[in-house]
């Protein structure tokens, strides 16, 4: 195998930026959507059979599926933004053995992970915030849902590098084929067989298998180079590589899933205060949860679209492509982001009427929540894609500061703090100033990171000049 690779052989150096976003950010954007579904479709047919107890126990399981999807994303987005710097610079050895460890990585992850969630499930649930009516839904569909997370985690993972070797649609056909299964399944075994919550679980699961079979059928055929059993041995010096390219969106994953069981419990116990009670926010938050992944996949499906190109210009040191593939981002992202936030103001009612029926004090409170905690979508297209952009093009320690901005150092403090003096309406208002504070990080970041990109074009220039 050569060693060396034709950098100007990959359209990733000179195609239009435009063009090349749309290849890679429309099937990212629609494997998110896709895969959101997963979690989307559960809550609406669990709460049109089983009702709101069923949606707080979705909501409660929910963070073992942002603890899976963090560590998918640790392995997958590392392998990814590594293989892709690694062909820039022309090193194709060394890029066989960054996808062929990570393959290795996603795989056994996901093993010791299911089976601790097996071990400690009953505490888990109430540490998530169980209440007492919720807890039998829960650990029905989470017993059931933790079969499933080797699954998840290497489908979610591997469809990182699906994208990295520059097959985005197959990537996004292997997230719509398991989610199609989910939602044929969830109907039959929830109206048809009657399986209730245990039904949708399953039905979750096989989804789940049915994708990873997909992206294991591809590995077999990558484009770029062969993977062979050699690439796949697991090497320290590969681990630290991926892990530390990873760990930007595995905290911002992490992050979402101690925000959400701090928010679970505190809504629980301040909704105990209030005339709504504790099922009444718990399930609410559930539902908006679930509403802001569809917003954040055309976000984030934009951002992952951009790696390949960030981390392949940048190994090559085409800065100018790599600062217009960024704005094009950024631009994208913040239109969506404003539509989004039209919607939620104008039509959160209706929104929200869409996961089943409730009390009008739930739909009191849950529209509410939603125009509050939502109010600065409109800025919530800036933090991600810069974060995801450092860790593309190899800064991991600013895309992990940047990552942890608006769920640990900003949202997480407010959400302790505000219902303190608001009740259980302040957790409502800490939604906004984080989105606020992240977004201004981000772009003083970025500021400074553009400064040092046009520094070295200057020293490049004077060095060929000299």
């Amino acid at each position: 195998m050569r060693d060396r690779y034709d950098v100007m052989s990959n359209p990733l150096a000179w195609e239009n930026i435009g063009k090349l976003i749309m290849r890679f950010a429309i099937p990212a954007i629609i494997s998110m959507l896709v895969g959101a579904l997963y979690n989307i479709v559960d809550q609406i047919f669990i709460g049109r059979s089983v009702g709101m107890l069923g949606n707080a126990a979705t909501n409660v399981s929910f963070p073992l599926t942002t603890i899976s999807t963090a560590i998918a994303l640790l392995i997958g987005v590392g392998s990814a933004s590594n293989f892709n710097l690694e062909l820039g610079r022309g090193n194709q050895e060394k890029a066989g053995f960054i996808a062929g460890n990570g393959i290795s990585l996603l795989f056994i992850s996901g093993l010791i992970l299911s089976i601790i969630v097996r071990i400690f499930l009953e505490p888990l649930i109430r540490m998530f915030g169980a209440t007492d009516e919720v807890f039998s839904y829960a650990m029905t569909y989470t017993g059931i849902t933790s079969l499933g997370i080797p699954f998840l985690i290497f489908s979610t993972g591997g469809s990182t590098l699906v994208r990295a070797d520059g097959s985005p649609t197959y990537a996004m056909l292997s997230v719509i084929l398991g989610a199609v299964t989910n939602v044929v399944l969830d109907y039959l075994f929830i109206f048809r067989f009657h399986m209730g919550m245990a039904g949708a679980a399953w039905a979750t699961v096989i989804g789940q298998v049915v994708s990873s079979l997909m992206v294991v059928r591809y590995f077999f055929r990558f484009k770029t180079l062969k993977l062979t059993k050699r690439f796949l041995k697991i090497k320290g010096t590969y681990t630290i590589a991926i892990v530390s390219l990873g760990l930007a969106s595995f905290f911002n994953q992490l992050a979402m899933t101690l925000v959400q069981i701090t928010m679970n419990n505190t809504l629980t116990h301040y909704g105990a205060m209030s005339r709504f009670g504790s099922e009444i926010p718990l399930a609410s938050v559930g539902i908006i949860s679930k509403v802001n992944i569809v917003f954040m996949a055309f976000v984030i499906g934009t951002a992952i679209g951009c790696q390949p190109i960030n981390g392949f210009n940048y190994g090559a040191k085409n800065y100018a492509r790599v600062k217009k593939t960024y704005k094009t981002a950024v631009i994208m992202t913040s239109t969506i982001a404003t539509t989004a936030f039209l919607l939620f103001q104008v039509f959160p009612r209706q929104i929200i009427g869409i996961f089943g029926q409730g009390s009008p004090e739930y739909f009191e409170f849950a529209t509410r929540y939603m125009r509050i905690f939502m109010l600065l979508t409109f800025v919530n297209g800036i933090q991600p894609v810069t974060s995801s952009f450092f860790t593309s093009i190899g800064k991991a320690t600013k895309g992990t500061i940047l990552s942890l901005t608006r769920q640990i150092i900003f949202l997480l403090p407010l959400i302790i703090i505000f219902p303190r003096f608001f009740g259980v309406e302040g957790v409502m208002y800490a939604g906004p100033i984080a989105d606020g504070a992240a977004a201004l990080a981000s772009l003083l970041l970025i500021g400074l990171e553009f400064r040092n990109m046009r520094d070295e074009e200057i020293l490049e220039v004077s060095h060929k000049t000299d």
